[in-house]
């Protein structure tokens, strides 16, 4: 079995990327948090690769990293990568957001999840980017998940990501679409 180091000090990420690799012959472990990645990229796949490559090269290891966040369309895309830093605590963030738009009717927005592979010496192997179409609800609904997920509304489901059960919102998901589209080469690498 090889190993896959994740490009995170969050557990959390570590146990939900494992539950999308279930299968494959990758043993996954969390970067050393004292390796801090600055992400500086403009993009979502710009993190991820960057984040992938530095584990990767710092550590001589297979490196997978995610970078992904909430687009806004009435706000020019924003928070977009800056989603996490949005405020201090969910709460926070949504509130923020919620205020932002206050005055629009247009609440279409889309969560965003890009994926990254480095190969030890941190060239990238594989890369992917998963989208999920929404809009903002007017208000929190729902007691699961995390972020945003209570006001992040998925027309085709008719819930939002926290009304969701979680095999639901694996399956429609962002980071869902992204995985699936990354399993079938991974599982060649």
């Amino acid at each position: 079995m090889r190993k896959l180091i994740v490009a995170t000090s969050n557990p959390g990420k570590l146990r939900e990327i494992a539950e999308y690799l279930t299968g494959l012959d990758w043993q996954l472990e969390l970067k050393p948090q004292e390796l801090d990645i600055i992400e500086t990229g403009t993009t979502f796949i710009a993190n991820a690769r960057l984040k992938a490559s530095e584990v990767a090269k710092a550590l001589g290891q297979w490196a997978i990293a995610d970078d992904s966040g909430l687009a806004v369309k009435a706000l020019n895309g924003a928070p977009g990568i800056y989603s996490a830093r949005y405020g201090k605590s969910d709460q926070e963030r949504i509130t923020r957001l919620l205020n932002a738009l206050e005055n629009h009717t247009q609440r279409q927005a889309e969560f965003v999840c890009a994926i990254a592979i480095a190969r030890p010496d941190g060239t990238i192997a594989l890369e992917t980017q998963g989208v999920c179409p929404g809009e903002i609800a007017d208000q929190p609904l729902g007691e699961g998940g995390f972020g945003y997920d209570p006001i992040f509304y998925v027309p085709e489901s008719q819930q939002t990501f926290a009304q969701m059960s979680s095999v639901t919102k694996n399956r429609v998901s962002h980071r869902g679409k992204a995985f699936a589209q990354l399993l079938p080469d991974l599982a060649k690498l």
